[in-house]
């Protein structure tokens, strides 16, 4: 029998492996989504806290939230905060609000980042459908599925399209719906500031116009999917999201801080690093590409950019004229944290521990006491910035002649409280519950028990909280 005879139609083939030839090289020319290049950088518009804003919200109020990392747990604990927070209404100049209307910003990374974006992008719809979008669908699965997929087999195998690609892919159609960070500005806020890890510097990097403006990019049209999946990349499981550097192409220019931090690195050393990390950025022939990954290695409270971005100027007060604040009476912090408790399970095991239990605890040790230090540092901060803002609104009253409206007998220029908020798993009060809750895998797949478990967790915490309670007594 003859080859001929054995292949009924040779041309079916040829037709075949030409199609699997086509898909592989169209696979492999695969390429991430740039981020878009800015020409003209504009401290008036673009996706910067002073620019977004409602009317609605008091400028006597300044709440902060930051969201932690640790997958669906830290998502749900969030998520369970923001309905607490609806709940507690509370009459303000005359309006009845909740504390939710009056967010102004949530600091994200990792798990956090999810509940975080879908807020700001949708608002109240997030007690909608956020559960079943998100919270208790099995991610995991979904994830695991679409590299399955053929059409992406070929695709990653491209140098230049990764698994964190395809993730992000996969949050822009299935969870954000194509949303970008112009949207929050467009539904107005509150500003949510994503985190991510740079890989070379090992700081983290925020998704912020200020931090863009060095890039000559616009973040405004970068979709939040890529912003998030590069928030909670999970290094060797995932594969970094990149950007283009275009730095040196716009009419960039430093803020004064930067350049004095660089030209005194004496005056304060932390002030100094920053500067210099951000220099990095602003030689796009050094560094033509940033790479980014999850955000809980370098900061897993999301608090740390938080903190920077008040100190950086000098003085708090000088971060409150930037934002226009000068008449906030209370800022408020509430920082959710689901980090996980220690695992006392090798302490009972008389053999040599494994690399892999070594490994877990070594890459656990550092995330904690980054933790503590990072909570630490914002409450010392607490008395010097109450210091700087009486002196500063003073000052500004008694050179107005004690005619200006904003510091009346009533509300007198020294009126400036702050409060820290801390919802984690130590508070909650059952010795059990609260053992389960820190045993939670980090995952995007929880029953939905656990997730509701968790929600109610974060009310728990919220009502025995007495730095909360104060607050409410306080807005009354």
């Amino acid at each position: 029998m003859t080859v001929e005879k054995k292949i009924a139609n040779p041309g079916v083939v040829y037709l075949y492996a030409g199609l699997f030839l086509a898909v592989l090289i169209a696979g492999g020319c695969a390429h991430y989504p740039p981020n878009p290049f800015l020409k003209e950088v504009s401290p008036g518009q673009g996706y910067r806290m002073k620019n977004i804003s409602q009317a609605e919200r008091s400028d006597r109020l300044l709440l902060i939230l930051t969201f932690s990392g640790g997958g669906t747990r830290a998502a749900a604990l969030a998520y369970g905060v923001l309905e607490e927070l609806a709940k507690a209404e509370f009459s303000l100049e005359g309006r009845k609000r909740s504390l939710l209307d009056e967010v102004d910003a949530i600091s994200s990374v990792s798990g956090g980042s999810f509940t975080a974006a879908y807020y700001g992008l949708f608002g109240r719809r997030i007690f909608e459908d956020f559960e079943s979008r998100f919270l208790k669908k099995n991610i995991q699965k979904e994830l695991f599925s679409q590299t399955l997929e053929p059409g992406n087999w070929f695709r990653l195998m491209s140098a230049k399209f990764g698994r964190g690609d395809l993730v992000a892919e996969y949050y822009d159609q299935n969870i954000f719906d194509g949303g970008t960070f112009g949207d929050i500005v467009t539904r107005g806020g509150p500003l949510i500031l994503v985190n991510a890890t740079d890989v070379t510097l090992g700081t983290y990097f925020t998704f912020s116009q200020e931090t863009f403006d060095i890039l000559c990019s616009d973040v405004s049209r970068l979709p939040l999917s890529r912003a998030v999946a590069a928030s909670s990349s999970i290094p060797v499981v995932l594969t970094p999201i990149t950007l283009y550097n275009y730095a040196g192409s716009c009419d960039y220019e430093a803020p004064r801080w930067v350049k004095r931090a660089l030209e005194q690195p004496a005056l304060s050393r932390r002030r100094f690093q920053k500067a210099v990390h951000l220099r990095s950025y602003m030689d796009a022939q050094i560094r033509p590409y940033i790479h980014l990954i999850d955000g809980g290695i370098s900061d897993n409270l999301g608090l740390r950019a938080v903190i920077d971005f008040l100190i950086a100027p000098g003085e708090m007060w000088q971060a409150l004229q930037y934002l226009g604040w000068e008449n906030t009476r209370k800022v408020v912090f509430i920082l959710v944290n689901a980090e996980q408790g220690p695992d006392f399970q090798p302490d009972h095991l008389e053999k040599t521990l494994s690399s892999r239990s070594v490994l877990k605890s070594v890459t656990n040790i550092p995330i904690s006491r980054y933790n503590f230090e990072t909570v630490e540092l914002l409450k010392g901060n607490f008395k010097q910035w109450t210091e700087e803002i009486r002196s500063r609104r003073c000052a500004a009253a008694d050179s107005a002649g004690g005619t200006d409206p904003a510091y009346s007998e009533a509300e007198p220029c020294a009126d400036i409280q702050f409060y820290l908020v801390e919802v984690d798993f130590d508070a909650v009060p059952d010795k059990s519950e609260r053992s389960h809750l820190m045993g939670l895998p980090t995952s995007f797949n929880l029953p939905p028990e656990s997730v509701d478990r968790l929600r109610a967790a974060a009310h728990q915490v919220l009502t025995h909280s007495p730095e909360f309670q104060r607050l409410l007594r306080d807005l009354k």
